[in-house]
């Protein structure tokens, strides 16, 4: 059900400088050096990611290098080339797009190096270690139920999209629609991309509420955009308006806290981020065997007002004790 990559951009040299049986044999009895790739760690979504992932890493006795693409994936290549020439043991990685990640990820793997991928999946099957995602479409059925109550089953409504090289965008739009457009009162007026930013969140629904005053909600794929969009609604004075995200960040749920947002679905960072570094361990350590499953999917869980202090950096804790809530 996949396409195939696109081009693939020459690797040799950086594969040669690693040995022809692969990081994983010379990593068995000893640590490594792990590479942990991500976005950008200004969004705390990322910035969980990395912290936590490469944490575990070290915990288990390797050392890492904590890497940012700024999802550009010629850069992420070039990252790719770097961890190929250092003789990285694993590589974990949140990508820069899922066609263009193919040709990274199967160099790596021709020169021995497994990659486990987190959060966002790649368009081929059999090239990574394993791909360890949340069940975005579960996640955002879930939201766009809870964003059809709180508009009452009626009324207008406008999406912010995420950036169109992401499946995740894709599969969380078709979730949210799946939902709304089975509801006839519910009507969607305006749908544009914000590329996963803040401060296009800010601008785009800036703009769109200028057309549209009279929008009763706005419904976000991740929380980022959605934070930009209650922003320019309180600018613009429009506080009744519904906004809802998705994510389930700290951020989030300060504002969820606040009376602002109104819902997020929470992807578990955590659970992902330590399940890639104790599944790179285990890979490694019995030479590139492993009885898991390369696709893995974990289910995400609504935050509305009366959970959000539940949790915190994307993992539960006891109940109403949430630092983003004190």
């Amino acid at each position: 059900m996949f396409n195939k990559k696109h081009t693939a951009m020459a690797l040799t040299a950086a594969m040669a400088l690693t040995a022809s049986t692969g990081a994983i044999a010379s990593a068995q009895d000893e640590g490594g050096m792990m590479c942990v790739i991500v976005p950008p760690v200004e969004n705390p979504f990322f910035g969980a990611m990395q912290q936590i992932a490469a944490d575990k890493a070290e915990e288990l006795g390797y050392t890492t290098d904590r890497l940012v693409h700024n999802d550009d994936a010629n850069t992420q290549l070039e990252l790719f080339e770097s961890c190929i020439a250092q003789g990285a043991v694993a590589i974990i990685l949140d990508n820069a797009g899922a066609d263009a990640t193919v040709a990274a990820v199967q160099a790596a793997a021709d020169a021995g190096i497994p990659s486990f991928l987190v959060d966002r999946e790649i368009t081929q099957e059999g090239v990574a270690a394993a791909q360890i995602v949340s069940n975005n479409y579960q996640g955002a059925t879930l939201l766009g139920e809870e964003f059809a109550r709180l508009m009452g089953e009626e009324g207008t409504y406008i999406e912010l999209t995420g950036k169109d090289t992401d499946t995740n965008a894709q599969v969380r739009s078709q979730g949210y629609h799946d939902v709304l457009d089975e509801i006839p009162e519910l009507e969607m007026v305006a749908q544009q991309t914000a590329e996963w930013s803040q401060d296009l969140g800010f601008t785009v629904a800036e703009a769109l509420l200028q057309q549209y005053p009279d929008v009763k909600g706005i419904i976000a794929g991740n929380d980022t955009m959605a934070l930009g969009a209650q922003a320019a609604v309180m600018a613009a004075g429009l506080d009744d308006i519904i906004v809802a995200g998705f994510d389930g960040s700290d951020d989030a749920i300060i504002s969820i806290n606040a009376g602002e947002l109104k819902a997020t679905s929470l992807q578990p960072v955590a659970e992902m981020a330590l399940q890639a570094a104790i599944q790179a361990d285990a890979y490694i350590k019995a030479g590139g065997m492993t009885d898991m499953d390369e696709k893995q999917s974990i289910d995400m869980v609504l935050l509305t007002p009366e959970n959000a202090c539940d949790y915190y950096q994307f993992a539960p804790v006891e109940a109403g004790t949430s630092q983003n809530c004190q």
